[in-house]
Formats: structure tokens, C-alpha cells, sequence
């Protein structure tokens, strides 16, 4: 499958504002990304994809839900196995954001 010319023609969440924030580099599963500071981890990855992951039982998309930490659906891992709510932490320098299930990563 090619990408888009524009990955973030695909994104759930497009930024129409403050756009002017300095920029913050990841890795969103081994590809280099790039959100602004201030945003948490589910902006940033929201704004490069359509989906935060998949449901682990239905393997449906998932997006985050409550936005506030109380839902529990929008954990992501690290690439160090640590797992975090991505609606309740703020992007960082050089993390490494893994939305697919540990073991997954080499699976097509």
C-alpha cells in the first residue's frame, strides 16, 4: 500500500490552529513524526493517522473515547514496553509510540 502524498490527509484530526508551536519529533510505529509541543500523545498521533489502535478483543479502530483518562481506551505502549494513556500524557522529544499489540510489530 503507498502512502498519501499528504499523510495528513489521512489524519483523524486536522490542526486549524497554533500551528506557530515549536515542533516535537517521535516515532509513531518506527516512522518518524512530528507534532507540536503542548500536544499529548493522542493529538500527536491523531494528527498523523485515522486511528489511535485496535481494540484488542474486536480488533476494531479505535480513536480515544472520553478524552479525559476515565475510559481506559486509549492506552498506547512504548517501544520499553511502558504503557501510557495517550489522552492523559504530553508528547515528548523522541518518543517512540507503539499503537499495534506487543508481538505485532512484523505481522502484515
Amino acid at each position: 500500500m503507498n502512502a498519501p502524498a499528504n499523510p495528513s490527509a489521512r489524519a483523524q484530526l486536522q490542526r486549524l490552529k497554533e500551528r506557530n508551536r515549536p515542533a516535537v519529533p517521535f516515532v509513531l510505529d518506527g516512522r518518524p513524526a512530528e507534532a507540536l509541543a503542548g500536544d499529548t500523545v493522542l493529538t500527536a498521533v491523531l494528527t498523523q493517522t485515522r486511528q489511535l489502535r485496535l481494540n484488542e478483543f474486536s480488533q476494531q479502530p479505535r480513536a480515544g473515547f472520553c478524552l479525559m483518562g476515565a475510559c481506559q481506551d486509549c492506552w498506547v505502549r512504548l517501544a520499553d514496553g511502558k504503557s501510557l494513556r495517550a489522552c492523559q500524557t504530553m508528547i515528548e522529544p523522541g518518543m517512540h509510540i507503539c499503537t499495534q499489540p506487543a508481538g505485532s510489530e512484523g505481522a502484515a
